[in-house]
């Protein structure tokens, strides 16, 4: 078999492979496919060896890609089993007391800045209304003023 068959055959059956539902494709399906393609006679042993190896090499690379992936969702995981999730799936940044923290959500495509009281019910704990959600926006501006809020709060304790 000359290089630019191999060349044709290995495309063909790649492109078979990568339209398939692995599930149900067989070798013999791809060999069969290919065949008709190409219009090349593929049920002699050389063409059905040649085939099983592309076939094989395609499965081990999948299989490969697969394994990269499952290793990078792990590390991911791994770097966010040091985040505290709540129940709604919602970033805890911080606890300031046992019923009060500030989380980041996501609200109809916004990210937001929550603080906001919590309660129990059946086991899980729920947002109450009782609290504050700052966009983007608002919270950089709230973070520009911390020092003046600072400032204003130790003035008060000097009064007191």
């Amino acid at each position: 078999m000359d290089e630019e068959s191999k060349v044709k055959i290995e495309e063909t059956v790649r492109e078979i492979l990568n339209e398939s539902d692995m599930t149900e494709m067989t070798e013999f399906k791809v060999r069969n496919l290919a065949s008709e393609r190409l219009g090349i006679d593929l049920s002699d042993k050389s063409h059905k060896a040649f085939v099983r190896g592309i076939v094989k090499s395609f499965l081990e690379e999948v299989e490969s890609k697969q394994q990269h992936e499952e290793e990078e969702e792990e590390e991911d995981r791994a770097k966010e089993g040091n985040k505290e999730l709540d129940d709604d799936g919602d970033l805890i940044i911080c606890r300031l007391s046992d019923k009060r923290r500030v989380t980041i959500q996501e609200f109809r495509g916004k990210s937001l800045v929550s603080i906001r009281e919590y309660y129990k019910k059946d086991g899980k704990e729920l947002p109450s209304s009782k609290g504050i959600s700052l966009t983007d926006e608002q919270w950089s501006t709230f973070k520009k003023n911390i020092p003046a809020i600072e400032d204003a709060v130790k003035k008060m304790e000097l009064r007191i």
